[in-house]
């Protein structure tokens, strides 16, 4: 979840909540609802935040697609998934290795694309259910 990232951005700063709702030209209880994930901010913000933190909007986003997973995925879904992430293979486009930016960018494509296919194949291999109406 996102809360917890604004609030480790904001606290290395050694900044108040009230001092970056100012900056983000919001009003405290919204950033709290933020860092408390009542809510999110939209896409706008979610660029202002990152350009006030020096860091990319991607960042963010990828903070909250690695720490959580979807809640119909199994154990053993969740493993698949954490063994695809540790493979340290190089990672190569066009026989050019891949930055550690460039690569952190891909894993989150690779992170939505896994629970996509994962949640596809689910709802097609789930039996379908039917009635018999004669009896």
């Amino acid at each position: 979840m996102i809360g917890k990232l604004l609030t480790e951005l904001r606290n290395k700063r050694g900044l108040t909540q009230d001092q970056i709702a100012d900056a983000l030209e919001v009003k405290r209880p919204r950033y709290n609802s933020w860092e408390n994930d009542i809510a999110k901010p939209d896409i706008q913000m979610l660029k202002k935040i990152a350009a006030f933190h020096n860091v990319t909007p991607d960042y963010l986003l990828s903070f909250e697609t690695n720490n959580i997973s979807p809640s119909w995925a199994t154990p053993k879904d969740r493993r698949d998934f954490k063994k695809m992430l540790e493979d340290d293979g190089d990672l190569m486009f066009d026989g050019v290795p891949i930055d550690k930016e460039d690569r952190k960018r891909v894993m989150d494509v690779l992170t939505g694309l896994f629970w996509e296919a994962k949640h596809m194949n689910k709802r097609k291999n789930k039996p379908s259910s039917t009635y018999d109406t004669k009896k």
